[in-house]
């Protein structure tokens, strides 16, 4: 069996100049549509923190892929942290700084009991921004965040240094 990380290059479409000119872009719905590669993904995703969690979130959007498969096959329930305006009930929120202005994530209140021991996993660690608010907004619920997986990291941008205290595990570093 090939790494995991040899898995996701080979399969992740790299686009050029997109979605602006100088940005290569890194789609990674091909390794999603694979299924022994999703399989390794998520097993590799989680494997690092085997027993340190009881539940798993999942950033939107491409997060909530990851997640739901990575709570699927621990036996663990699945949180969804949404963009704003977006879920039916009372809300905490969080917002956090963009290159290009401001956005904000949210999780209905009541559904992270505190105490529970959460593992975040999203697609790609960039300047950190948003995994950074959902980290914060789960533990203003007194969620205890056990740990973060993604499977590209982009070194060139301060994403591992702006999670400065939190385990972080990514697959394929680009």
């Amino acid at each position: 069996m090939q790494p995991v990380s040899a898995v996701v290059e080979g399969l992740c479409a790299t686009i050029e100049d997109y979605p602006s000119k100088g940005i290569v872009f890194k789609d990674l719905t091909p390794v999603f549509a694979d299924g022994p590669a999703l399989r390794q993904v998520v097993d590799s995703l989680v494997a690092p923190f085997a027993g340190k969690f009881d539940a798993v979130a999942g950033v939107e959007a491409r997060g909530f892929l990851l997640a739901a498969a990575a709570a699927y096959a621990t036996g663990t329930g699945v949180i969804t942290v949404r963009k704003a305006g977006k879920l039916p009930r009372a809300v905490f929120s969080e917002s956090y700084a963009l290159e290009y202005g401001e956005a904000t994530l949210e999780l209905h209140q009541g559904d992270v009991p505190p105490g529970t021991r959460v593992l975040i996993l999203d697609d790609v660690l960039a300047t950190g921004g948003t995994l950074g608010a959902a980290a914060a907004l789960l533990e203003r619920t007194g969620a205890v965040v056990a740990g973060i997986g993604v499977v590209l990291e982009i070194g060139a941008l301060p994403g591992r240094s702006n999670l400065a205290g939190r385990e972080v595990v990514s697959l394929l570093g680009v």
